[in-house]
């Protein structure tokens, strides 16, 4: 994985100048992007600095074995009728007991050796930022069996309703200690795929209590269309808030709960989220994987807010459908690459 430059205290040095206008095509890294975003969250009841929860590291577990990991990444999760009806009012869904504890540690381990490799002076550095890799199926065998896992692919296909579904991306979300709030937005903004049957599975690699910043969710689904027509903006706080307003206006419900360990969220894209301070001395990891129905094509236009699209699309032009080596079928199984 390509070394990326020291970590800096500031994120404005990322950038030549602004970017004026949403329609330009991104042009930096997928940690760039992160830098950027992150700076359009509302902060103002968000300060973390002298009230960080001491948390103890995750216990230690003994490591399943490859093949040990891979049957319980490939074990047929059982869905109800009322998960699915609940999926499809709300936009979410938490499901317990995904993974089991040493599952999730192995997780942990992977990402975390990850981003030490990834970034230079990790453990100096880190603080206050939100830092993210993606792709780390095609290096690591141990993050594909995650990513491209049966078990999770399959919750997935049955939620939206699919016969088939395909990998978009993988994402390591690491909210590091004292990392601000996530802005409210749903991921329709972000995915360059023209259908909603696309969904995230938010997979945290430790017990993730309030104070640590858990995805948190607005509902029912059609809370959406309250704010659908609110103008992005890539400069300022301002998009964050006006939602903010407008779901205190409406009454909206705000769902957020701690997760369990071995808890998996299920997202639709048009289901509004946002994710507070991380107030704890501890990094919040997550594995957050992207699927989408098979024959999907790339929306015609793509923007900025879609970042590197082409890094997890390639040799697929706007309009096209995605079938590319790198966003294969991971239910029903087939022959992976």
């Amino acid at each position: 994985m390509t070394k990326h430059k020291e970590l800096k205290k500031d994120i404005r040095y990322q950038f030549d100048e602004p970017h004026k206008n949403q329609n330009k095509t991104w042009d930096k890294d997928n940690q760039a992007w992160w830098d950027w975003y992150v700076t359009l969250a509302d902060n103002k009841n968000s300060e973390t600095k002298n009230s960080l929860l001491e948390l103890p590291e995750p216990s230690k577990i003994k490591y399943p074995s490859h093949n040990d990991l891979k049957r319980q990444l490939s074990r047929p999760y059982t869905l109800t009728m009322n998960d699915i009806e609940t999926f499809r009012k709300n936009g979410f869904i938490k499901l317990k007991k995904i993974f089991t504890p040493n599952v999730i540690q192995v997780l942990r381990f992977e990402i975390l050796s990850l981003l030490r490799d990834a970034f230079e002076n990790y453990d100096v550095n880190k603080k206050n930022r939100f830092l993210s890799l993606e792709m780390m199926w095609l290096e690591n065998k141990v993050i594909r069996e995650f990513v491209l896992s049966s078990r999770i692919a399959k919750i997935c296909a049955d939620l939206l309703a699919v016969k088939k579904i395909r990998l978009y991306h993988d994402n390591a979300l690491v909210k590091e200690s004292g990392c601000g709030r996530t802005p409210w937005h749903y991921d329709d903004h972000h995915y360059p795929l023209a259908t909603n049957d696309v969904i995230t599975a938010w997979i945290p690699a430790q017990a993730t209590p309030i104070e640590m910043g858990p995805l948190t969710f607005a509902k029912p689904l059609e809370v959406y269309k309250f704010v659908k027509d609110i103008e992005f903006n890539e400069s300022d706080t301002s998009y964050d808030k006006k939602i903010s307003d407008i779901f205190k206006k409406k009454q909206v419900t705000i769902v957020e709960e701690p997760f369990e360990l071995g808890e998996v969220s299920f997202h639709h894209n048009l289901s509004f989220h946002t994710a507070s301070a991380n107030k704890t001395n501890q990094s919040r990891v997550v594995l957050a994987n992207t699927y989408f129905a098979d024959g999907t094509r790339v929306v015609d236009n793509p923007t900025m807010i879609s970042g590197d699209w082409k890094k997890f699309i390639p040799e697929t032009n706007p309009g096209e459908i995605i079938s590319s080596n790198l966003n294969p079928i991971c239910w029903p199984v087939i022959n992976q690459i």
